[in-house]
């Protein structure tokens, strides 16, 4: 049931949507990337500002390690490591090929430098070795990688390592990567940071980030790079400019130098052609919905944070562009709890479906008194 009536009357700047209007409008469209897949998001929203084959299944390389990290980071946070333990070194960890961060048998490594070694260095023997301090060995650690996944929402995801080694059952998309990147950021806002580290020094070997960017753009803190001969040159990277956060994620690039320059080109973009706009402030009400069987027949709905969101530059100077709508949940039926979501906004730009967003009631509305209730539901049975 459409409850949008009472939300445009409330914001005068909204108005409705006209065809003839978007005729002069014109929108920034995204590079053309020489890419097998890539995503473009807003951090704080989550929005998918731009995507080419965001859901392709692809090989993760290396960026598998945002995984390995972020459950090294959580094991930390639950107490089931410390920083400063000393983790053994098995013979496996030690002949781990490729990437390495040159970890010994005889030589004591803490978790800390093992992190160290695995985000700046993209070590596969510290990841080897992580895994197994964590769950015993490399192949149950899979198992909690994946069963994280899947809490995350990474729906096309599946791990069969802790390195990225390719394996037929290891693979992910775009969009998945993305959202593991997004949960990393906001979950371990401190440890994000060792991201941004240029290089490493471990065992008296200093080795340098791979993410050119760190150089190239002084805003860009991570993320992650990855390559393998069959997954291409991979970068995550994540731009923060004081105010907004926008993550690229860009899989299957031909060489080391393009992977940085589309990546780069691509968050270009992203704060080139979008801006931050605030569209409501925190408890503002935007509609009023009619409540059965409650102690009062409305409620009032919004949202309990600010909603500012990513949208093409010139929309909030020209907000004809910009389409409103709230679908409502009916009948709602008391009792109703505060935060409960109880109807979704909708929002569309020159046209194009933009997202929708959960509108939650800003009070408790208990239930009515017995009469209440009755004459409620006499009403509800005719309708």
């Amino acid at each position: 049931m459409l409850a949008a009536s009472s939300l445009l009357r409330a914001l005068l700047w909204l108005f409705a949507f006209t065809p003839g209007a978007l005729l002069a409008q014109t929108r920034e469209p995204p590079p053309a990337l020489a890419a097998r897949a890539w995503v473009l998001i807003d951090h704080e929203s989550g929005q998918l500002l731009a995507a080419q084959n965001p859901d392709m299944k692809v090989e993760p390389a290396s960026l598998t390690k945002i995984m390995t990290s972020y459950l090294g980071y959580a094991a930390l946070r639950e107490g089931r490591l410390r920083r400063n333990q000393v983790v053994p070194v098995s013979e496996k960890a030690w002949k781990a090929i490729g990437s390495r961060m040159f970890i010994e048998p005889n030589k004591p490594v803490t978790v800390d430098e093992l992190l160290h070694g695995i985000v700046v260095q993209s070590g596969n023997d510290a990841s080897i070795a992580l895994a197994e301090a964590i769950a015993g060995s490399e192949e149950a650690f899979v198992a909690l990688m994946n069963a994280e996944a899947k809490r995350l929402g990474m729906n096309g995801t599946h791990f069969a390592n802790a390195t990225g080694l390719p394996d037929p059952q290891h693979y992910t998309t775009a969009r998945d990567l993305a959202r593991l990147t997004t949960a990393l950021i906001r979950d371990f806002p401190e440890d994000y940071k060792t991201y941004a580290l240029k290089d490493y020094t471990y065992n008296k070997i200093k080795q340098p980030n791979r993410n050119r960017l760190l150089w190239l753009d002084e805003r860009i803190d991570g993320v992650k790079t990855g390559h393998t001969e069959t997954a291409g040159f991979c970068l995550i990277a994540s731009r923060f400019d004081g105010t907004r956060r926008l993550t690229a994620v860009v899989l299957g690039t031909a060489s080391e130098q393009a992977r940085a320059q589309e990546t780069l080109a691509l968050l270009h973009y992203g704060f080139r052609a979008f801006e931050a706009v605030k569209l409501y402030d925190k408890e503002q009400s935007l509609t009023r919905l009619k409540v059965f069987k409650g102690a009062q027949g409305t409620l009032a709905a919004g949202f309990t944070v600010p909603l500012v969101l990513s949208l093409p530059k010139g929309v909030a100077a020209q907000p004809e562009r910009l389409k409103v709508e709230v679908l409502s949940r009916q009948p709602l039926i008391a009792p109703v709890r505060r935060g409960e979501a109880v109807a979704r906004l909708r929002l569309s730009v020159d046209g194009e479906p933009w997202g929708e967003y959960p509108l939650v009631a800003l009070a408790d509305v208990p239930l009515a008194g017995f009469f209440g209730r009755a004459w409620d539901g006499f009403k509800l049975f005719f309708q």
